[in-house]
């Protein structure tokens, strides 16, 4: 199974560094996420209910109402390969790569072949795959395709019956970015969440934006009552929230930006980053995450390539701490 970051507890034991003393920058997830308030007591005692008004207000912040809720973005991700298989039968499938793992593992393990592409060679390749699965921004690598890139790639596809899959987990702070139309057109599967921009992904809570097959298909896999009235009552709390939403979306552009330019000072080397993360390349990336994991300073390493990816610190005691760690390291 791929690895991910946020494995705090692993780390806490491999380093003799008590949990609570760590700054764990190891996802992507934002540090200051929407203010939870207390719940209604009956959210607990009650099977969720789908005209509670949480559709609504999803298809209001999404802009379509080709939408289907799921428990987390992770679950259409699992959920799409096997769809795919009982409609399609057995595809070719290009994955962007370097890039979230979970996408190319299990269109794999549903028995299609996979066609790793780099960002530069997926112009070339994308007439002889049945789907293309992007994210964007991406996530590790930050980088990023144009709206009008990514529809002519869709329309390229959509003519002999293809797909464009695009994980749009990382979106939010760059709406203006976004795919979704309404209708959402056939050939065309946008994938949302609300654990990166909102901070709650413990809720599990994500969206799946695509015609109307797709979107069946998919309530038929996972089934009813998949997301939980408490998350339910969370998740709509926050999507109709708009002056909390204005407000992040400026400070997280802000904090991308103070991260890009804390590392390639750190580094002296170009470094790619989204409001909710920077990524660099560096054959010393084992090193660095095992010196910032000494200091207590948890960080992603990956292996091919070689690279780090750093999430935001939360306020600017921790700004403080990753600066002198990795002025430390450098010297």
């Amino acid at each position: 199974m791929p690895l991910h970051g946020g494995r705090l507890n692993a780390a806490a034991e491999r380093y003799g560094i008590p949990r609570a003393q760590w700054l764990d920058l190891s996802t992507g997830i934002n540090p200051n996420g929407w203010p939870v308030p207390p719940l209604p007591p009956e959210v607990f005692s009650r099977l969720p209910e789908e005209d509670d008004g949480l559709q609504q207000a999803a298809v209001d912040y999404y802009g379509s109402r080709d939408l289907l809720l799921v428990p987390g973005s992770q679950a259409a991700i699992q959920a799409l390969p096997h769809w795919f298989r009982q409609q399609y039968g057995r595809a070719m499938i290009g994955v962007l790569t370097p890039a979230y793992a979970e996408h190319g593992f299990h269109w794999q393990q549903q028995g299609h072949v996979l066609q790793p592409l780099a960002a530069d060679e997926i112009d070339a390749g994308i007439d002889e795959l049945d789907v293309v699965v992007l994210i964007n921004p991406c996530n590790p690598s930050g980088v990023r395709f144009s709206p009008e890139q990514l529809r002519g790639w869709h329309a390229r596809l959509a003519r002999r019956g293809g797909w464009l899959l695009v994980d749009e987990a990382f979106i939010d702070a760059t709406p203006g970015q976004s795919l979704i139309v309404d209708p959402m057109p056939e050939g065309l599967i946008v994938l949302r969440s609300l654990g990166k921009f909102f901070g709650l992904a413990g809720i599990r809570v994500g969206a799946v934006l695509a015609p109307e097959n797709v979107r069946e298909g998919m309530s038929r896999t996972i089934g009813p009552w998949a997301i939980s009235s408490p998350a339910r009552w969370v998740a709509r709390q926050a999507l109709i929230d708009r002056c909390w939403q204005q407000c992040m979306e400026k400070m997280l552009n802000n904090q991308g930006a103070r991260l890009k330019a804390l590392l390639e000072k750190c580094f002296g080397r170009p470094v790619a980053s989204t409001a909710l993360f920077a990524y660099l390349e560096t054959q010393q990336a084992p090193n660095v995450a095992h010196l910032c994991a000494q200091a207590g300073i948890l960080i992603r390493s990956f292996e091919q390539p070689s690279a780090l990816r750093f999430g935001l610190p939360g306020n600017e005691a921790e700004w403080q701490r990753l600066e002198q760690v990795l002025s430390e390291i450098r010297r």
